[in-house]
């Protein structure tokens, strides 16, 4: 149960049509952007019910975690309020000055409602932080130094993140770890660099968090020549669009949003899940009791009516009250797992 629910005025209690009803209504834009920052704070459900009363107040939309370690926040913000939205962040002693990774393709309905929740971490990683340095970390590259040390040929470059979010896009030459979460992922990182720690490593990922925890993990055990890409691959595509730089990063980034991706090349690096073809589009299982994220081509979407098989899709095709029967006594599902935990059933139709 959400720890938060019960305080009036807190949650937003609007369903999600009506949400979307009214974000299609608004005749003002929007900017998507995320921040993240590991600072100590004293007192999270003070600092949680301060942030939400006054970001709903400014009618921001977003998911933001807040944990005793930091803050790490996806939201987007209207471009009237944008300024107040600043200063009153940065009036925050914690928040002061914290760098934002601004959207490469700023999607207005990116979120529909706002959640400030509190968490144990800002990012789930399953560490003891107190047997290690969190603030040990790497050296932090901009986009141009990224781009030298790949071509220098001498470093490792480690994509820290998630299988899914990779599959539609990376660095080239970069490891690739299986893994399903930040949790799963660290001991295979460690794994897969072993024997490795006297040369040169580049950490990225979506917006930096991530790599900022593998970094002080790293050098902890024992590896001696730690990067990471300064604002992820977020910053990395502005960076090099301002700076005229070249593009290493090939594919879609993959984003935790209503979006689930924007595209920082045009080249298509994965395949539908269905049929094969090239594909980097991730959509959630129309079936809403199986809810599999996996990637989907317009094809299949209209075979499968936006479903993984064609079991889904004749659930998906039931009423709505038949539907919810069927869900009832089950788990609510998770809302990103791999299509390799389920057979895609593509051959019944």
């Amino acid at each position: 149960m959400d720890p938060n629910a019960g305080k009036k005025g807190l949650i937003n209690k609007m369903g999600p049509e009506e949400l979307r009803k009214k974000l299609e209504a608004e005749d003002f834009k929007r900017r998507t952007i995320s921040f993240y920052k590991y600072v100590m704070i004293s007192n999270t459900d003070v600092m949680r019910d301060q942030l939400f009363m006054k970001w709903n107040e400014l009618d921001c939309l977003g998911r933001i975690y807040l944990a005793k370690e930091g803050i790490n926040a996806q939201m987007n913000i209207p471009e009237h309020n944008w300024a107040e939205f600043v200063e009153h962040l940065y009036s925050i002693e914690e928040f002061n000055k914290v760098p934002f990774k601004i959207a490469v393709e700023d999607e207005e309905n990116s979120f529909l409602k706002l959640t400030v929740k509190v968490r144990d971490k800002i990012v789930a990683d399953g560490l003891d932080d107190g047997f290690f340095d969190v603030t040990n970390v790497g050296k932090h590259l901009d986009a141009q130094q990224w781009n030298e040390a790949i071509e220098s040929g001498n470093a490792i470059v480690v994509d820290i993140r998630n299988h899914y979010e990779s599959e539609i896009g990376h660095f080239q030459g970069a490891l690739l770890p299986e893994s399903e979460t930040f949790r799963e992922e660290l001991p295979e990182v460690l794994d897969m660099l072993k024997g490795k720690e006297d040369q040169k490593v580049l950490l990225y990922c979506t917006g930096g968090i991530r790599c900022e925890k593998t970094s002080a993990f790293l050098k902890h055990h024992g590896f001696q020549d730690v990067n990471q890409l300064h604002g992820g691959i977020i910053d990395y595509a502005r960076q090099i669009k301002k700076e005229n730089l070249d593009n290493k990063f090939k594919g879609k980034n993959f984003v935790f949003d209503d979006r689930l991706g924007e595209n920082i090349s045009d080249e298509i690096v994965s395949n539908c899940h269905q049929c094969g073809e090239p594909c980097d589009v991730h959509i959630n299982c129309g079936n809403k009791d199986c809810n599999l994220l996996f990637i989907q081509c317009d094809s299949c979407a209209e075979k499968f009516q936006h479903c993984c098989s064609v079991d889904c899709k004749d659930i998906a095709q039931l009423d709505p009250e038949k539907q919810k029967e069927l869900r009832k006594g089950r788990k609510s599902p998770k809302r990103f797992h791999s299509h390799r935990k389920a057979n895609l059933n593509v051959d019944k139709e």
